[in-house]
Order: C-alpha cells, then structure tokens, then sequence
C-alpha cells in the first residue's frame, strides 16, 4: 500500500477506493494508470514502478483480490473498501514501528513524498502540477512549499 501511496501521488480517499483492474490488466500490473480524482474530478496518471507493480502483484495474490474488487478491502461490513481514516492510523503506525514521530508525517506526506522529489530533481513545476492533478500552479508552488531561495537556488543552476 505504501509504495503504490508514493509512486501514484494519490489523496488518501482516492488510494483507498482503487479497484483491482485500476492497476491491474489480464493478470499484469499496469506501469501506468490513469483515475479520476475524487475531490477534483479530474483525471490524473501515474506510473508503478517495478518495486511497487512487485508488492502490489503480490497483495493481490495473498489477499486474493480479483478484478472488480478493491484492492484495499474494509474489515467492516459497514464499507467495501479501507476507510481514509483507517489508512491514516496505518500509516501513524508503520511510521511509528519506524522509530519516527508519527504526528510528523501522515497521508499526505505520503502524496507528497514523490513530487517533491521530481520537484528537487527537476525544478519542473508544471510536471508536478500534472502528477499531482492540480489545477493552478500556484497550488503546486504552496503545496511544495517552494519559497524564494529555492527558486533563486534553481535559477543559479541553469547557465545560459
């Protein structure tokens, strides 16, 4: 769950309700996705990168999930799917079993966590704005918590 957190980028709620075929086509998992957001309403793509198509192809084998089924199962009756709430405690937990502060760290740094590495590694904030299915740029900028050094520091880097 974690690895397909980072590599898909998604909002904990969008995480939570990805069917089987969202990631999953005749027994092989996709490289890339593509879902519409649930708070946006617009779609977003992804890509799954080895190590998450590996423990994702594998959770569906141990969980046994097949297509049209979501690939985070609730234990309640009460809901088809893991709740976003539910997924924030595990994800508290994992970080805690880490050794880290987990009221440091929650759903959305796991959203955050590959954008702001292209970001660093990039300085392309319009991909970043695409992956992560915003709207304005500006969004990206305050999501990212870009401030002026690290423009000035990206700026300093390319020579003309």
């Amino acid at each position: 769950m974690f690895n397909l957190a980072i590599d898909s980028k998604l909002r904990g709620c969008d995480l939570v309700s990805l069917k089987v075929e969202d990631v999953q086509v005749s027994g092989r998992i996709r490289e890339r996705a593509t879902i519409v957001q649930r708070k946006t309403g617009r779609p977003v793509q992804f890509e799954l990168t080895e190590p998450t198509r590996k423990s994702v192809e594998a959770w569906i084998a141990h969980a046994g999930r097949r297509p049209g089924d979501y690939l985070f199962p609730s234990r309640s009756r009460l809901s088809p799917h893991l709740s976003p709430r539910q997924y924030a405690r595990i994800v508290h937990a994992w970080v805690e079993s880490a050794g880290l502060e987990s009221s440091a760290y929650g759903t959305h740094t796991m959203r955050r966590t590959k954008a702001a590495q292209i970001y660093r590694k990039t300085g392309n904030l319009r991909a970043v704005q695409l992956l992560l299915g915003h709207t304005k740029l500006e969004s990206t900028v305050r999501y990212l918590g870009i401030e002026v050094e690290d423009a000035l520091a990206i700026s300093e880097q390319v020579e003309l």
